[in-house]
């Protein structure tokens, strides 16, 4: 069953609703007049200037930026509940009561729970985890996994990466004769669930100074908490060192796309060379099905995250844990070659969804909607996040796809948006046509009675329209600085390095060069173009994926977005531009 928005489609035969393939380039932001005072900070006038275009306008903000480090890190009491979430685990370690975790599907929930796992088992804990199945239980506390841990005798849960909307749920959990410490980062509703512990860094009541961690990152902030306490009355486990979480904690904060700065920043320049060791077999399996050597926030995106998430979306995600949590190499590389096809299936998936989806977008929709709404059953629930992001990127549009039950009625959506409107607020605003939702500012999660959605899309359409002004519909490639080739050399790569891990809230810089004449252009593996461009005496290579269709601009003189990389060809590593857009010379 396909589920056509019908009033909003009456301007179809006008004109249908074409992807981008044209944008606006314009620079970041204007240079701060005190940027050159970072100097003082032991940072480069060249640093200096990028840290301004991030907002950080003096000595002391730039020098807790580049040097990030743990002792840095915010007292973890400071967030709401905190005390009674370490309190009451402590009692239960002490008495031997169990404690059960329950994480969510993503790989954020996936790495919180291990996280919170390893450290409850570690100091002594009885204690299990629970992850729910997409497909069956879908996002959220689990009402039935609620149940069964009380028939076990489980007598405290926490919830990692989920929880905050569980007004019910909580309820359950106390009828249940179950204390229930939420720990969870998503926005939070009206309405709190009446739980033993909420612990969430957006809660009114937080006095934490750093609001948008990740699910892992809060689970690390109970862990840090709990082993102070131990610290003090000289109970830490022997041999154990939580700062060897933060492997997981790194894997679920860049998964989760929260920004790279503050708290998030320290947390992962710590995990990051952690993903390397081989100390975590789950992780070391990982890395070597996903071919990866030199692991980057980049990498842990594109290249380890992708394969945790296929289990959760195809599958079951307790795949994932049971991978991270692994002691045994041979079972942990059985796993991981499991979680690669699976990522094999799931990519398989996604891509006949997306087809399906541009399908219906050319014939269903028109030039003039600011946001894109559609339902289908015949989509899988577990890749239509993906596919809304590549939607995303394709038309510049809010994007809401709807994964149809057709035997229950019921739809989960996935949403993920634009610079310029808060995702989590347009559904709040849309409340009332669905049964639920959940989310952040550019991603967020749905469920929707499927005789509902044609309001919910009219909804969304009209709050999109009054939120949004023309020229934000408008892709736009954003860059730092205008930078000459005599410019660039190893020491500046060098000084670009010290401002990563680059992500969300920390975009790797790009730069803006001009009237470059193009030599020894090649089209490779028909997507990509290898080509080296030249000014004055100077030249680099570079390489543009995905920027085969603009081959032929490559005859003449051309500007380009890039970014200041490095490739190793047998053994010897050279200076590479890695391009971003072309366009024809403008001067």
């Amino acid at each position: 069953m396909t589920f056509k928005v019908q009033n909003l489609s009456t301007a179809i035969s006008s004109t249908p609703m074409d992807a981008h393939t044209q944008r606006t380039w314009q620079p970041r932001a204007e240079i701060c007049s005190g940027a050159t005072d970072f100097i003082l900070a032991g940072i480069t006038p060249f640093q200096a200037q990028l840290l301004a275009l991030r907002g950080i306008t003096s000595a002391p903000q730039a020098h807790a930026f580049v040097h990030a480090r743990l002792k840095e890190l915010p007292d973890p009491l400071l967030l709401p509940d905190m005390d009674k979430a370490v309190t009451r685990l402590l009692s239960a370690i002490r008495t031997g009561e169990l404690i059960a975790v329950h994480g969510d599907y993503d790989v954020d929930g996936v790495s919180a729970t291990s996280v919170l796992f390893l450290a409850l088992e570690r100091a002594g804990a009885r204690v299990s985890y629970h992850i729910p199945l997409r497909q069956d239980e879908g996002y959220g506390l689990s009402a039935a996994a609620l149940c069964e841990a009380a028939t076990t005798g489980v007598k405290v849960v926490v919830s990692v990466d989920c929880g905050i909307s569980s007004v019910a749920e909580a309820d359950l959990a106390r009828e249940c004769g179950i204390d229930l410490i939420i720990t969870d980062h998503h926005q939070p509703g009206d309405q709190l669930p009446g739980a033993y512990a909420c612990v969430n860094p957006w809660l009114e009541s937080s006095a934490f100074p750093y609001q948008p961690l990740c699910g892992a990152g809060v689970a690390f902030m109970l862990v840090v908490a709990l082993y102070a306490t131990l610290r003090r009355e000289n109970q830490v486990p022997a041999g154990f060192d939580i700062r060897m979480l933060l492997d997981l904690v790194t894997l679920g904060t860049v998964a989760d796309l929260v920004p790279l700065t503050g708290v998030n920043r320290i947390l992962v320049r710590a995990g990051l060379p952690l993903l390397e060791g081989d100390f975590r077999p789950g992780i070391s399996k990982l890395r070597e099905v996903a071919g990866v050597d030199k692991v980057s926030a980049g990498v842990v995106g594109f290249r380890l995250a992708p394969r945790l998430n296929a289990a959760g979306r195809l599958a079951d995600a307790a795949r994932g844990v049971e991978l991270l949590l692994s002691t045994d190499p041979q079972v942990a590389l059985n796993i991981a070659t499991e979680l690669d096809q699976c990522n094999r299936e799931r990519q398989e998936i996604e891509e006949m969804t997306l087809q399906h989806a541009l399908t219906r977008i050319k014939h269903e929709l028109c030039s003039s909607r600011t946001s894109i709404v559609l339902a289908d059953s015949g989509w899988h629930s577990g890749v239509i996040g993906i596919v809304a992001s590549r939607l995303v990127e394709m038309f510049h549009r809010p994007v809401i796809l709807i994964a149809l039950d057709p035997e229950t009625g019921m739809g989960k959506g996935s949403g993920r948006s634009i610079r310029g409107l808060n995702l989590y607020h347009a559904l709040k605003h849309c409340s009332t046509w669905m049964q639920g939702y959940g989310g952040h500012e550019f991603a967020a999660g749905l469920s929707i009675v499927a005789h509902d959605i044609e309001q919910f899309a009219q909804a969304f359409e009209e709050y999109t329209c009054q939120s949004l002004r023309p020229e934000q519909l408008i892709p736009c490639a954003l860059y730092d600085l205008e930078l000459p080739l005599d410019e660039i050399s190893t020491q500046l790569h060098e000084e670009l390095q010290a401002l990563a891990p680059f992500g969300m809230g920390n975009p790797e810089p790009v730069f803006l060069c001009r009237n470059l004449k193009v030599q020894q252009a090649t089209v490779v593996g028909r997507k990509h173009v290898r080509f080296r461009v030249q000014q004055g005496g100077y030249s680099l290579a570079c390489i543009a994926f995905g920027l085969a269709t603009k081959f032929e601009m490559l005859q003449e003189r051309v500007d380009i977005l890039f970014q200041v990389d490095t490739n190793t060809w047998r053994g010897r590593t050279s200076l590479q531009l890695k391009v971003k857009d072309i366009r024809p010379a403008t001067q």
